[in-house]
């Protein structure tokens, strides 16, 4: 029942995540994301639906881990370093940025570090961090997860980009024509 609950749930803060980014999109002069002002409640609203996302995989996963019938190789070979990766790369550029300007906060255009190689590798970090929970877990609940919180990772940077164009105009064109949005 919990398992259920727990679905329904990360589905719900999934597809209200998804539909922001989706307006912010169709409509960049009401957008949601990335916030038009960033202020006290802007790191409730960025951060609460994120990380109860990351907890409902976690729990699924351990709710429903080794179901799937993965090889041993497969889960703790490539979903413990993907994990790893990931982690590395979202803390090291958090650490750059600061939590308020990775949340949604103006702030500098970075293109060293990982931006070096792709416009998004916190977005494509996480990915992996989802990705590698998914494959470790061997939980068919965290597929289901997993694939929605994917994506609204992959439409994120859909929003952002026309903010961005606004933010750093010329700077950031010339860094999108020079790097790729993922990889």
């Amino acid at each position: 029942m919990i398992e259920v609950i727990l679905i329904y749930l990360g589905l719900g803060i999934a597809a209200l995540t998804l539909a922001s980014i989706l307006w912010s999109i169709a409509f960049p002069e009401r957008r949601i994301w990335p916030p038009k002002r960033y202020t006290s409640i802007t790191p409730i609203l960025v951060w609460v639906p994120t990380f109860s996302l990351f907890g409902i995989l976690i729990m699924l996963g351990i709710l429903g881990w080794g179901d799937l019938a993965f090889p041993t190789w497969l889960r703790f070979g490539v979903g413990i370093p993907l994990i790893v990766f990931g982690n590395v790369v979202v803390w090291s550029e958090v650490a750059h940025f600061g939590v308020p300007q990775t949340g949604g906060a103006k702030g500098t255009l970075r293109t060293a570090g990982m931006y070096r190689y792709s416009r998004n590798p916190q977005y494509l970090a996480d990915i992996a961090i989802v990705g590698g929970w998914m494959i470790l877990s061997a939980a068919p609940s965290t597929l289901i997860i997993g694939t929605a919180s994917i994506l609204v990772l992959v439409a994120a940077p859909f929003a952002e980009e026309p903010w961005l164009k606004k933010q750093y105009g010329s700077d950031f064109e010339e860094y999108m024509a020079s790097t790729r949005r993922f990889i």
